[in-house]
C-alpha cells in the first residue's frame, strides 16, 4: 500500500510547473533546491536575508514578506503549485489558501500545529483534488519500502504490538540534563526581550500565535519547536518520520485510545522525554494493535532489557512469528537464527523518483503521491493526539468522526486554539 490514493487534478502536459515558495531559509532552502528545475514565480519569507539569498538564484521571482499578500497579489493564471516550509504554527495558514484555489501543495512536516488544523487541511485537500505531499522525505527511502513489504507480506505474522523510539532529548528538562542532551536550556518563558534582528519581521513570524516579545531563545533554527504556541516538540517533528513507518506498514488510521507518561506537563514547553501508547482497532484482516512511542530517555522494555540490538532510534514490530527491528537505513528479522534461511518477498513497492520529484510528477500527470494529505493528515492527527493525552494527564478515548474526546471533554482544549487578530483559517 503506497498511501491512500487521491484523485488528482494534475496538469495536462509536462510543461514546467510554476511554483510559489513560502519559507526559503533552512529547511525551506532545501525544499527550494528540490524544486529548482521548475519555474519559481514567487518567493516569500519573513527574513530579509533568506529572501535576498533565494532571490539571487531566481531573479525572475516576485518577492513577498507576508504570504497573505502573496496570495492576494498572484492571479490563478500565474502559479500552479505552492511549497510551504514555515514553522508549523503557520503551516495551515500558508497551505489552505492554495488548496482553496485548487493549487498543488508540498508542505513540510508536521502538516499542522494541532488536530483541528490537520483535519481542516486533510478535508480541503480532498475537496481540491490536487497533488499534495508532506515533507517526510524518509518515506521515499528504499529501507522503509522493504520493511512495508515484509510486514504486509506476513514475514513475522500478524502484528499486534509495535514500538517506536527516538533518542533526541530536546525540550523541557532540568538545566543539568539540558547541558547534556539539548542545544538550548529552557525551563520557563523568558521575562526579558532581546532586540529584534533588523532582517526579521517578528510580528509576521509570530503569525496566528499569541504575541510575545522577541527573544533569541526562540530562533534561529528549530528552537521554537519546543514551545506549545509554535510547535509540538519531538512528538510531532520526528514522529512524522518515525511513526510514518508503522502507520504505513500496519495500515493505521485513527487511534481508539491514547495515554501518555512522562514528567508533569509544562504549560508552555513540550517535554524532552515522554511516551505515548496508542490502541488501534482491527483494520480488515489485520488484528488490533498497540503502538508505543518513546522519546528522549525512555525506551521500549526489549531495548532496556537488551533483548534487541541497542540502536539509538528505531522501530520494533512484534508479530506472531517473530520480530522486525528497523531504523531509517536498515532492518533485521529477529531472532536472527530463526530467519537465517528466510527469503524476502519480491519487491512490490517501486523505488521512489525522489520525494520532491514524486510530487512534481504527480502535479504534472495526476499520478498519486505516497505522502498525500489524505495519508499524512491522519498521521499528523495521531501524533498530535499523543501530546493531547500527555497535556491532559489522562487516557483519552478518541472519536475520529466527531473529533470528540468522550471520556475527557476537558482535554479537547488541546485539539485547537483561537488565533490572533488578523489571522483566520478560512
Amino acid at each position: 500500500m503506497l498511501g491512500f490514493p487521491a484523485i488528482l487534478r494534475g496538469q495536462s502536459s509536462p510543461r514546467s510547473l510554476r511554483i510559489a515558495v513560502i519559507g526559503v531559509g533552512g529547511r525551506g532552502g532545501s525544499n527550494l533546491a528540490g524544486v529548482k528545475d521548475e519555474t519559481i514565480v514567487a518567493l516569500c519569507d519573513v527574513h530579509t536575508t533568506n529572501l535576498q539569498t533565494a532571490a539571487a538564484k531566481f531573479p525572475g521571482a516576485k518577492l513577498f514578506r507576508d504570504f497573505r499578500e502573496m496570495y492576494a497579489t498572484l492571479k490563478d493564471s500565474e502559479f500552479d503549485a505552492v511549497v510551504v516550509s514555515v514553522p508549523e504554527h503557520t503551516h495551515a495558514f500558508a497551505t489552505l489558501p492554495a488548496l482553496l484555489r485548487k493549487k498543488h501543495v508540498y508542505c513540510e512536516k508536521p502538516l499542522t500545529r494541532d488536530v483541528y488544523e490537520a483535519r481542516v487541511i486533510t478535508e480541503a485537500a480532498r475537496k481540491a483534488g490536487v497533488a499534495t505531499q508532506m515533507g517526510t522525505q524518509i518515506h521515499a527511502g528504499a529501507n522503509y519500502r522493504r520493511v512495508v513489504e515484509l510486514i504486509q507480506g506476513g514475514a513475522i505474522g500478524p502484528v499486534r504490538e509495535a514500538h517506536v523510539w527516538v533518542n533526541r532529548t530536546w525540550g523541557w528538562q532540568s538545566p543539568e540534563d539540558a547541558k547534556i542532551y539539548d542545544r538550548v536550556s529552557t525551563q520557563e518563558r523568558p521575562k526579558g526581550a532581546d532586540p529584534v534582528p533588523p532582517e526579521l519581521d517578528w510580528d509576521l513570524w509570530i503569525g496566528p500565535a499569541p504575541f510575545r516579545p522577541f527573544n533569541s531563545i526562540y530562533i534561529p533554527g528549530n528552537k521554537w519547536y519546543r514551545w506549545w504556541d509554535f510547535g509540538n516538540g519531538t512528538m510531532s517533528d520526528l514522529g512524522s518520520h518515525y511513526n510514518d513507518l508503522p502507520f504505513w506498514a500496519l495500515q493505521l488510521d485513527a487511534p481508539l485510545t491514547v495515554e501518555a507518561s512522562g514528567p508533569p506537563p509544562h504549560p508552555e514547553i513540550a517535554p524532552a522525554t515522554m511516551s505515548a501508547t496508542y490502541h488501534y482497532g482491527a483494520r480488515g484482516s489485520r488484528p488490533p494493535v498497540k503502538l508505543v512511542w518513546y522519546q528522549g530517555q525512555m525506551k521500549p522494555p526489549a531495548w532496556t532489557q537488551k533483548l534487541i540490538p541497542q540502536w539509538p532510534d528505531g522501530h520494533l514490530f512484534i508479530g506472531d512469528k517473530g520480530m522486525l527491528l528497523s531504523n531509517y537505513s536498515k532492518h533485521v528479522l529477529l531472532p536472527e537464527g530463526e530467519f537465517a534461511n528466510f527469503t524476502p518477498p519480491p519487491k512490490s513497492i517501486p523505488d521512489s523518483l525522489g520525494h520532491h520529484q514524486e510530487w512534481i510528477h504527480a502535479c504534472k500527470t495526476g499520478a498519486p503521491t505516497t505522502c498525500g494529505f489524505d495519508y499524512s493528515g491522519p498521521l499528523t492527527e495521531a501524533n498530535h493526539l499523543g501530546n493531547v493525552a500527555y497535556r491532559a494527564g489522562r487516557k483519552i478515548e478518541w472519536n475520529a468522526k466527531t473529533m470528540r474526546i468522550k471520556n475527557a471533554l476537558e482535554a479537547e482544549r488541546f485539539l485547537r486554539r483561537s488565533y490572533r487578530d488578523g489571522w483566520t483559517l478560512t
